[in-house]
């Protein structure tokens, strides 16, 4: 990183809120990591979608609109009940762009009202001071963003250069935690970008990941060499990530299988915008069930059941949730589509 560049610096009185907030958000944590390990009746994490529609259009992309409406607070928050109510520990926004809906802070306010651990997932383009500090007034604690390139290109508009002035009022203003995820794989033109934005990532005070570019049905994309070089050289960059502890990632990167039990649909949920349960964003339509009508019965079975794509799956934040159980609870079951919409099944197994 050129000796140039500006390193945005944090108040005395912004730092400690954050140190702060960190430690109390880690307590909770480890709690909720406890609380997995002694019951497999509850959710772990939860991705839920507030607002399908985004402002960009990545070519990879498979998880966005330029159409949807955002979903209704009252709707929101009936959902995040009923998630609270099953025992969930943590909820992830994403989208989609969920900065574009108009009531996103009071979505996190009832998050954290619940008890439950509020993230985010963000391209990071409506990032100001002011948008900043209202997400820490909602009580955000954790919020990531993929930068998929150092410049824009006819592939994604997420730059570095596009978002490093916003990268530096984060790390000036922010109280919460922030992660900046790289990408390697299919469409990234340049693979040394990856390790320009790890460095940045870790210049400016966050944590950095890396991902791998998954295909539409969110199946594995072996790296070519220079590129699993790269990815290996990220990984060992910082120690603070969850995701360092997963073998999986390493698998994935240099094109293997990899040996591991599934919990979509029970440990981990994705609500779509609909207020439907599916396995993932990439597996979206199984189950396929309204979250209303989602119960435990259910997801005990789908704790027991085998996915076919799982082998080849790159669905990082599956594969993390699932290290709490890959110890126990042998997957017999196959799946049974219950309440899908046959318009909406994708590919569940190859």
């Amino acid at each position: 990183m050129s000796a140039g560049k500006q390193k945005g610096k944090a108040s005395a009185e912004t730092w400690q809120r954050r140190r702060l907030r960190f430690y109390r958000t880690r307590v909770r944590e480890i709690r909720g990591i406890a609380k997995a390990l002694v019951s497999t009746k509850h959710p772990f994490l939860v991705h839920i979608i507030p607002m399908r529609r985004c402002n960009l259009d990545c070519g990879y992309c498979n998880e966005y609109d330029d159409v949807s409406k955002p979903v209704p607070l009252e709707e929101m928050k009936r959902r995040l009940d009923m998630l609270a109510d099953m025992g969930t520990s943590i909820i992830t926004i994403s989208g989609g762009e969920p900065l574009m809906h108009p009531e996103l802070d009071d979505v996190i306010r009832h998050i954290r009202k619940r008890g439950m651990i509020a993230g985010l997932i963000t391209n990071g383009f409506f990032l100001n001071q002011e948008r900043i500090e209202r997400l820490n007034d909602a009580g955000l604690e954790h919020l990531q963003i993929s930068i998929d390139n150092a410049a824009p290109d006819e592939v994604s508009k997420k730059s570095l250069k596009s978002l490093d002035g916003r990268l530096e009022m984060l790390s000036e203003w922010a109280e919460f935690q922030v992660n900046i995820n790289s990408v390697l794989g299919s469409g990234v033109k340049n693979s040394e970008d990856a390790l320009k934005i790890a460095h940045r990532a870790l210049e400016l005070g966050f944590t950095s990941t890396v991902g791998i570019i998954h295909d539409h049905d969110g199946q594995l994309k072996p790296l070519a060499p220079r590129d699993q070089e790269i990815f290996e050289e990220i990984m060992t960059l910082g120690k603070r990530s969850f995701s360092r502890f997963n073998q999986f990632q390493h698998n994935v990167a240099m094109g293997r299988e990899h040996d591991w039990k599934c919990r979509a649909g029970s440990r981990y949920l994705y609500i779509c915008e609909d207020g439907l349960v599916h396995w993932c964003s990439q597996q979206r339509g199984y189950p396929g069930i309204p979250l209303a009508e989602y119960t435990a019965e259910m997801r005990r079975r789908e704790f027991l059941t085998h996915k076919s794509c799982a082998p080849m799956c790159t669905v990082s934040c599956v594969q993390q949730v699932a290290i709490l159980d890959n110890w126990r609870g042998e997957q017999t079951m196959k799946p049974r589509v219950v309440g899908a919409r046959k318009e909406e099944l994708v590919q569940i197994g190859k």
